[in-house]
């Protein structure tokens, strides 16, 4: 048995890949040869040409992450869409995963202020669905290609509450921009109630009892409570390069 990579096991050139949960057909299926896996590098990298392609055209862009099973009468849907609108308004182009919740909330607040607003979408089992307030998407089969595209150029990020993949993607970003693979821009945590206990965890624990991070790593991010407040953090922010 030899090991190759970290995820993936070989024996006799034969490989085993983690396999969708959803996918029984799959999981049951014998183990692919590497030549046969090696066609998907292909497809990983027709999504990244056509992702960059995509974005080539936007400008000012902001990624506002969050929960997709926040309804319509969430305070935070709807401090979400007051965002979207102001940054639509001052010029800048929203982007979102393109699904329900939060999301749903960021596009539709640029999409009512006539200002672009962008989709970057997947599957998920349960749900993820393309909303109605996109005027610009597109779908994306691998979350890593995804991801990569949702933070390519944006010269700022918000992160409201959400679940799992907003925190992954929250803690991306900073590392990203701690180990200074990306330009330091604002990113802002938009939500005391939902952010606090993280922070505070971050401070107490992270930093002073474990020493695992550095006192500048905490000033990385800007803990606010209103849409206001996040578009006074983004207003003066400028363009950066794909990292």
């Amino acid at each position: 048995m030899k090991k190759h990579d970290e995820g993936k096991v070989c024996v006799d050139e034969v490989c085993r890949f983690p396999t969708a949960t959803d996918d029984p057909e799959e999981a049951n299926k014998e183990p692919q040869k590497l030549s046969d896996i090696s066609w998907r590098i292909f497809r990983i990298m027709a999504e990244f040409v056509d992702g960059f392609q995509f974005l080539s055209t936007s400008s000012r862009e902001v990624t506002i992450f969050g929960s997709a099973r926040l309804p319509e009468d969430d305070h935070w849907y709807q401090e979400a869409v007051r965002l979207g609108k102001l940054l639509s308004e001052g010029g800048f182009t929203v982007i979102t995963g393109g699904g329900p919740g939060i999301m749903e909330a960021a596009n539709k607040g640029a999409y009512e202020a006539g200002g672009p607003s962008i989709g970057i979408n997947i599957q998920l089992p349960m749900e993820q669905r393309i909303n109605p307030y996109v005027t610009k998407g597109k779908g994306f089969h691998y979350f890593f290609t995804r991801k990569v595209l949702m933070t390519a150029s944006g010269q700022a990020y918000v992160f409201c509450p959400g679940g799992f993949g907003t925190l992954d993607e929250t803690f991306e970003i900073l590392t990203l921009i701690q180990t200074k693979k990306m330009q330091p821009v604002p990113v802002v945590l938009l939500g005391k109630d939902y952010w606090n206990g993280i922070t505070e965890w971050l401070k107490d624990t992270v930093l002073e009892q474990f020493e695992t991070i550095s006192p500048k790593d905490l000033d990385l991010f800007h803990l606010v409570d209103t849409a206001e407040e996040a578009y006074d953090l983004i207003k003066d922010s400028k363009e950066r390069t794909f990292f």
